[in-house]
C-alpha cells in the first residue's frame, strides 16, 4: 500500500512540475477554463446581487399588509379606515408619537438612466411619517428628511447613482407635478435605495387617488409579536387583508428574477463548459502523447496502471483550478461591486443593485472547473495506463 501511494505522489509530482514544458497546449486549456468560469461567476453575480439588494437586513420585524388576495402592490388597494384599523392593531411597536406603521402607495415614474440616458420605471413612493421608522437604518448621506404636506422626495442611494436628476436640489418633474429632491437615504430595508419617497397625502392629491392606500408596513414589537398582529387583522371582519413578513414578500418577489438569472447563467456556461472540456482533453491527450516513452518506462520498472491514471488526472485537475482562479480572480476585480439596475418583473419597476461575487460563487466556481478537469482527463488517462509497453518505448 505504501508502495503505490509513493508511485502515485512520485509520478504525479513529476507530471505536474513539467506542465511548463507543455506551455501553449496548458495555456490554452487554463484559458479555456477561465472563460467558463468568468462567465459564470459574472452572470451568477448579478442573481447574487439583485437577491442582496431585495434582502432585509436585521430583526425580522416589519410585517407588511395587502388586499386579501394581492400578489403584490400594485394589485392592491385599502382604504383609510382600514389603515387606522390595522395600526390600531396588537402586536406593533409603539412610541410617545403613535403605533408605528406607515400608510404607503406609490406610482411609477420615468426618469433617464445615467448610463444610457434611456428611460426607465422608477417607483415613486407616497409614505407617512413613521416609514423611516418602521424600517429602521434610515440614515441621510446627503440632504435631510421630507416635509409632510410639501411637494418634496428624498431618494435612495441606489436610485441617486442610477438615475439622473435626483440629486439634492434637483427638481423633478412628472406630468404637471414637480418635486423638489431634498434628501438622500441609505437603508430603509429591501428595494428601498432604489425608489423616490414623498409625502403619501402628496402622491394622493397628485395622482387623485383619494384617500387610499395600497399597503401598510408596520414594525412589530418583536419579531415573535408576529403571529399575535397577524391573527387580530385576519379575524376582525372589518378587513379582508394578508398579512407577510417583509423579508419574505421581497424574498418571494425576486425569486423570479434569481431564478432566471441562474438558469441562463447556468446553460451559458454549462455550454461554454463543453468547449472548455475538449480543450482540455486535447490538452492531456498531447501530454500523454508527448511522455509515451516516459510512461511506457515507468511501467516497464514496476510501476502500476493506477499512479499512471491518478497522475493524468491530477495534472489535468491541476490545469483547471489554475484555470479557475484565474477566472474567478477576473471576475472578482472586474464585476464585483459594479452598479447596475433591472428590472423587477413583479412590480414592473428598476431596481438598483451591485453586483456581488460571493465565496461561495468562487468555490463553486473552483469546483466547476475541477469537474472539466477530471472528466478533461479521464480518457488520456485510461489511455496511458493502456500503453502496450514493448511498442511505446520503440516508438520514443
Amino acid at each position: 500500500m505504501i508502495n503505490w501511494l509513493l508511485q502515485i505522489v512520485s509520478v504525479t509530482s513529476f507530471n505536474v512540475r513539467t506542465i511548463p514544458k507543455r506551455g501553449g497546449a496548458s495555456i490554452a486549456a487554463i484559458v479555456g477554463i477561465a472563460g467558463v468560469v468568468a462567465v459564470l461567476v459574472g452572470v451568477l453575480s448579478i442573481a447574487e446581487g439583485f437577491r442582496a439588494a431585495m434582502d432585509v437586513q436585521g430583526p425580522d420585524d416589519v410585517a407588511i399588509v395587502l388586499r386579501s388576495g394581492a400578489d403584490n402592490e400594485m394589485t392592491s388597494g385599502l382604504s383609510r379606515e382600514q389603515v387606522r384599523l390595522i395600526a390600531a392593531s396588537p402586536g406593533i411597536a409603539r412610541t410617545a408619537d403613535g403605533p408605528l406603521a406607515s400608510g404607503e402607495l406609490f406610482v411609477m415614474i420615468n426618469l433617464p438612466k445615467r448610463s444610457t440616458g434611456t428611460d426607465a420605471n422608477v417607483p415613486l413612493r407616497g409614505v407617512e411619517r413613521a416609514a423611516g421608522a418602521v424600517r429602521g437604518g434610515l440614515t441621510f448621506v446627503d440632504g435631510r428628511d421630507l416635509s409632510p404636506g410639501m411637494n418634496e422626495v428624498i431618494v435612495g442611494a441606489g436610485a441617486a447613482r442610477s438615475f439622473e436628476g435626483l440629486d439634492v436640489g434637483r427638481t423633478i418633474r412628472v406630468g404637471r407635478n414637480e418635486w423638489k429632491v431634498v434628501g438622500i437615504f441609505t437603508g430603509g430595508g429591501g428595494a428601498a435605495e432604489s425608489e423616490v419617497w414623498t409625502d403619501a397625502g402628496v402622491l394622493q392629491s397628485a395622482y387623485q387617488r383619494g384617500d387610499s392606500f395600497q399597503t401598510v408596513y408596520a414594525k412589530l414589537a418583536s419579531p415573535s409579536s408576529y403571529d399575535e398582529f397577524k391573527d387580530s387583522l385576519t379575524a376582525d371582519p372589518r378587513l379582508k387583508v394578508k398579512v407577510v413578513r417583509q423579508r419574505e414578500y421581497l424574498a418571494e418577489q425576486s425569486e423570479m428574477l434569481t431564478g432566471f438569472i441562474r438558469t441562463i447563467g447556468v446553460g451559458v456556461a454549462f455550454l461554454m463548459a463543453l468547449g472548455a472540456l475538449f480543450g482540455a482533453l486535447n490538452t492531456m491527450y498531447s501530454a500523454v502523447a508527448s511522455r509515451t516513452r516516459e510512461i511506457a518506462t515507468l511501467r516497464a520498472i514496476g510501476f502500476g496502471s493506477a499512479p499512471i491514471i491518478l497522475s493524468v488526472l491530477a495534472e489535468s485537475i491541476v490545469l483547471a483550478v489554475i484555470g479557475g482562479v484565474l477566472g474567478g480572480s477576473v471576475a472578482y476585480l472586474v464585476l464585483n461591486g459594479y452598479t447596475a439596475t433591472t428590472m423587477n418583473w413583479q412590480s414592473f419597476s428598476q431596481v438598483a443593485f451591485a453586483f456581488a461575487v460571493t465565496p461561495a460563487l468562487l468555490v463553486m466556481a473552483i469546483i466547476w472547473a475541477a469537474v472539466i478537469g477530471l472528466f478533461g482527463g479521464v480518457l488520456p488517462a485510461i489511455r496511458a495506463a493502456r500503453l502496450p509497453i514493448a511498442g511505446a518505448l520503440r516508438e520514443g
